[in-house]
Protein backbone atom coordinates (compact mmCIF):
# COMPACT_ATOMS: atom_id res chain seq x y z
CA UNK A 1 0.00 0.00 0.00
CA UNK A 2 1.40 3.39 -0.96
CA UNK A 3 2.17 6.15 1.58
CA UNK A 4 2.05 9.90 1.18
CA UNK A 5 4.69 12.16 2.70
CA UNK A 6 4.85 15.91 3.23
CA UNK A 7 8.39 16.74 2.10
CA UNK A 8 10.86 19.42 3.08
CA UNK A 9 14.53 20.23 2.56
CA UNK A 10 17.30 20.58 5.12
CA UNK A 11 20.85 21.21 3.91
CA UNK A 12 20.14 19.79 0.42
CA UNK A 13 18.60 16.60 1.89
CA UNK A 14 14.96 15.76 1.16
CA UNK A 15 13.00 14.59 4.22
CA UNK A 16 9.43 13.45 4.63
CA UNK A 17 6.79 13.04 7.32
CA UNK A 18 3.64 10.98 6.79
CA UNK A 19 0.91 13.42 5.76
CA UNK A 20 -1.52 12.30 8.46
CA UNK A 21 0.92 13.53 11.13
CA UNK A 22 1.14 17.03 9.62
CA UNK A 23 -1.30 19.62 10.94
CA UNK A 24 -0.23 22.44 8.65
CA UNK A 25 2.67 24.12 6.87
CA UNK A 26 3.14 27.83 7.51
CA UNK A 27 5.61 30.63 6.95
CA UNK A 28 8.05 31.73 9.60
CA UNK A 29 6.45 33.01 12.80
CA UNK A 30 8.05 35.20 15.44
CA UNK A 31 9.18 33.20 18.45
CA UNK A 32 9.93 33.83 22.08
CA UNK A 33 13.29 32.32 23.04
CA UNK A 34 13.43 29.92 25.99
CA UNK A 35 16.73 30.57 27.74
CA UNK A 36 16.89 27.27 29.63
CA UNK A 37 15.80 25.08 26.70
CA UNK A 38 18.10 22.72 24.79
CA UNK A 39 19.93 24.25 21.83
CA UNK A 40 17.58 22.55 19.35
CA UNK A 41 14.58 24.50 20.69
CA UNK A 42 14.26 27.70 18.65
CA UNK A 43 11.55 29.05 20.95
CA UNK A 44 7.83 29.18 21.54
CA UNK A 45 5.31 30.58 19.08
CA UNK A 46 1.69 31.56 19.34
CA UNK A 47 -0.31 29.69 16.72
CA UNK A 48 -3.84 31.11 16.86
CA UNK A 49 -3.83 31.10 20.66
CA UNK A 50 -2.00 27.79 21.06
CA UNK A 51 1.57 27.89 22.43
CA UNK A 52 3.72 25.66 20.23
CA UNK A 53 7.34 24.57 20.77
CA UNK A 54 9.48 25.21 17.67
CA UNK A 55 12.33 22.75 17.04
CA UNK A 56 15.21 23.84 14.81
CA UNK A 57 15.78 20.64 12.82
CA UNK A 58 19.17 21.80 11.56
CA UNK A 59 20.43 22.10 15.14
CA UNK A 60 18.67 18.90 16.21
CA UNK A 61 20.38 16.95 13.44
CA UNK A 62 23.78 18.54 13.90
CA UNK A 63 23.68 20.16 10.46
CA UNK A 64 25.55 23.40 9.72
CA UNK A 65 23.78 26.76 9.90
CA UNK A 66 21.91 27.71 6.72
CA UNK A 67 24.35 29.92 4.82
CA UNK A 68 21.80 30.78 2.12
CA UNK A 69 19.94 33.05 4.49
CA UNK A 70 16.21 33.42 4.49
CA UNK A 71 13.78 32.51 7.21
CA UNK A 72 12.85 28.90 7.90
CA UNK A 73 9.40 27.48 7.28
CA UNK A 74 7.23 25.69 9.88
CA UNK A 75 5.95 22.14 9.50
CA UNK A 76 3.46 21.84 12.36
CA UNK A 77 2.94 18.25 13.40
CA UNK A 78 0.41 16.60 15.69
CA UNK A 79 1.70 14.60 18.65
CA UNK A 80 -0.09 13.03 21.60
CA UNK A 81 1.01 16.06 23.66
CA UNK A 82 -0.12 18.69 21.18
CA UNK A 83 1.33 20.52 18.22
CA UNK A 84 5.07 20.94 17.65
CA UNK A 85 6.64 23.03 14.89
CA UNK A 86 9.65 21.77 12.96
CA UNK A 87 11.72 24.55 11.40
CA UNK A 88 12.93 23.56 7.93
CA UNK A 89 14.78 25.29 5.08
CA UNK A 90 12.19 24.80 2.38
CA UNK A 91 8.86 23.04 1.91
CA UNK A 92 8.55 20.45 -0.84
CA UNK A 93 5.46 18.75 -2.13
CA UNK A 94 3.35 15.79 -1.13
CA UNK A 95 4.98 12.66 -2.53
CA UNK A 96 3.38 9.24 -2.89
CA UNK A 97 5.71 6.28 -2.34
CA UNK A 98 5.46 2.54 -2.90
CA UNK A 99 6.67 0.03 -0.28
CA UNK A 100 9.06 -1.71 -2.69
CA UNK A 101 11.08 1.52 -3.06
CA UNK A 102 11.88 1.69 0.69
CA UNK A 103 15.39 0.79 1.86
CA UNK A 104 17.37 1.00 5.07
CA UNK A 105 19.73 3.94 5.40
CA UNK A 106 22.93 3.85 3.39
CA UNK A 107 26.12 3.51 5.45
CA UNK A 108 27.12 7.02 4.35
CA UNK A 109 24.35 8.55 6.52
CA UNK A 110 25.84 9.20 9.95
CA UNK A 111 25.34 11.12 13.18
CA UNK A 112 22.05 12.64 14.25
CA UNK A 113 20.56 12.31 10.76
CA UNK A 114 21.00 8.53 11.03
CA UNK A 115 19.45 8.47 14.52
CA UNK A 116 16.40 10.47 13.46
CA UNK A 117 15.70 8.78 10.12
CA UNK A 118 14.07 5.36 9.66
CA UNK A 119 15.15 4.78 6.06
CA UNK A 120 14.84 6.15 2.56
CA UNK A 121 12.51 5.85 -0.39
CA UNK A 122 14.05 5.85 -3.84
CA UNK A 123 12.43 8.57 -5.93
CA UNK A 124 12.97 9.51 -9.56
CA UNK A 125 15.02 12.56 -8.55
CA UNK A 126 16.85 11.27 -5.45
CA UNK A 127 16.23 9.87 -1.99
CA UNK A 128 13.47 10.74 0.47
CA UNK A 129 14.70 10.41 4.08
CA UNK A 130 11.82 9.34 6.33
CA UNK A 131 11.89 11.32 9.56
CA UNK A 132 11.34 9.30 12.74
CA UNK A 133 9.33 11.76 14.82
CA UNK A 134 9.72 9.77 18.04
CA UNK A 135 13.51 9.81 17.83
CA UNK A 136 13.59 13.41 16.59
CA UNK A 137 11.51 14.72 19.48
CA UNK A 138 12.86 12.37 22.16
CA UNK A 139 13.95 14.40 25.18
CA UNK A 140 12.54 17.66 23.80
CA UNK A 141 10.55 19.62 26.38
CA UNK A 142 7.08 20.52 25.10
CA UNK A 143 5.43 23.86 25.72
CA UNK A 144 3.48 22.09 28.48
CA UNK A 145 6.76 21.70 30.35
CA UNK A 146 7.11 17.93 30.31
CA UNK A 147 9.91 16.04 28.55
CA UNK A 148 8.79 14.03 25.56
CA UNK A 149 9.54 10.36 25.31
CA UNK A 150 9.72 8.30 22.16
CA UNK A 151 6.42 6.62 23.02
CA UNK A 152 4.62 9.99 23.10
CA UNK A 153 5.16 10.80 19.42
Amino acid sequence: MSKQFCTFVLDRLLFGIEVEKVQEVIRYQEMTPVLTAPDSIAGLMNLRGQIVTAVDLRRRMGLPKNEEGGLPMNVVICTSEGAVSLLVDRIGEVVETEPETFESLPDSVRGEVRQTTTGVYKLEHGLLHVLNLGATLDGIVTSGGSPRTMAAA
